[in-house]
């Protein structure tokens, strides 16, 4: 990480969550920024009543959706400065600690776990909220007749 300006992009593997990473390393070449791709995950209190999946089981999935996000929104890689960042905790709060100090945060309106028809996902309203920064929600884009 460098001392230039940079923007936070939240990546969960979703197809919004690709178009985001897409936007914000174009917005980044236009200002001259770094680009911080971030996924967070967060361990359900279930792995203490059925522990068949550990903590490292939990990480390693979340890097490579996190890697594969990247891949997917940058198939011939990118010239602009971005790094990856993988952070344990609540996805939400994450994005909105990661932003402090960003000019910008980029979500996608809705998430894997979202449920059809919302207009805006958990994780895009907290992160409107509550973020430190300018906020852009990328949206599917629908096209008209």
């Amino acid at each position: 990480m460098t001392d230039r300006p940079y923007i936070v992009v939240g990546a969960d593997g979703s197809d919004l969550s690709v178009d985001a990473v897409r936007w914000a390393v174009e917005h980044a070449r236009r200002i001259g920024a770094e680009v911080r791709v971030v996924t967070a995950f967060d361990i359900p209190w279930t792995i203490l009543v059925v522990p068949t999946y550990t903590d490292e089981d939990y990480a390693r999935d979340a890097r490579e959706m996190l890697d594969a996000t990247v891949s997917r929104a940058l198939p011939e890689g990118t010239d602009v400065p971005l790094v990856t960042e993988l952070l344990q905790a609540r996805p939400a709060l994450a994005l909105a600690t990661a932003a402090a100090g960003a000019e910008l945060l980029v979500v996608g309106s809705q998430g894997r776990g979202e449920l059809p028809g919302m207009h805006l996902g958990s994780v895009a309203t907290y992160c409107v909220h509550h973020a430190p920064c300018p906020v852009v929600v990328v949206r599917r884009t629908v096209d008209l007749p």
